[in-house]
């Protein structure tokens, strides 16, 4: 088809279903590696990178369920997922897995969080000045993170658990965001994130986390607080829907 024509005039009415946010659900999926409890997210879009990024939790020992229809469900509703890291069994995410999907390097945050320790693939593997990702090992390392990076991997080893500090990104960066807020719930004492991203994605990952036991304030504006914690617990949680959907639609 060449083209489509639209002829306007006519009133609009009805519903129009909003998918889940594909760039609140997958944070929130990564979510999951911070508790040894279930994360029930409802919302999910059915999109490719979810069903990789399932793939590539359970490679670190991830357990995970997806909810079937119900009957009166719409069709068009977004699914319900489970996912629970009973226990890792692998900190090493390999390239060829966080090269299939850039936001997939974020759980080097839960992951040292929790275990102390994590080998995660440069999103561009050897390939020196491909996606940097500076803002992730700056704010790790203010967090009394070891790191080093070794043949196209960041090795991040914290062998006494994150300590709580102050991290101020020169520039906003909403990977950065989600993936030093997810370190900062269990680390130790009190992190503020200066020039935090404020999209509405960042704001859900935060609810979600409150509602896994985080402490966090401050989140939508450009300073987030979060007070450590020793654990988070399971929660259910509804992916917000998508702001860019909903744009197009009106």
């Amino acid at each position: 088809m060449d083209s489509i024509k639209v002829i306007g005039g006519g009133e609009l009415n009805g519903t129009i279903p909003i998918s889940g946010a594909k760039n609140a659900t997958l944070p929130l999926m990564i979510a999951s590696l911070l508790t040894d409890e279930t994360l029930t997210l409802t919302n999910v879009p059915r999109l490719r990178d979810v069903a990789q990024l399932t793939q590539i939790l359970s490679n670190h020992g991830v357990d995970y369920s997806v909810n079937g229809k119900r009957n009166g469900q719409d069709e068009l509703a977004g699914q319900t997922l489970n996912l629970t890291a009973r226990e890792i069994v692998d900190t090493t995410a390999p390239y060829e897995l966080v090269s299939k999907m850039r936001a997939s390097f974020w759980v080097v945050g839960p992951l040292v969080a929790r275990c102390h320790e994590a080998r995660v693939s440069l999103p561009g593997g050897c390939a020196i000045g491909t996606r940097p990702v500076d803002f992730f090992i700056d704010g790790l390392s203010a967090l009394g993170a070891q790191i080093e990076i070794e043949a196209g991997y960041v090795v991040v080893r914290a062998p006494g658990g994150l300590k709580g500090a102050r991290v101020a990104f020169p520039k906003v960066s909403v990977g950065a965001t989600h993936t030093i807020m997810m370190a900062a719930t269990l680390a130790s004492g009190e992190t503020e994130i200066v020039n935090a991203a404020r999209e509405p994605e960042v704001v859900d990952l935060a609810k979600c986390l409150k509602a896994m036991g985080a402490r966090i304030e401050g989140e939508g504006t450009s300073t987030i607080r979060i007070q450590g914690v020793p654990r988070l617990h399971g929660a259910r949680h509804a992916v917000v829907p998508d702001r860019i959907e909903t744009g197009t639609y009106a």
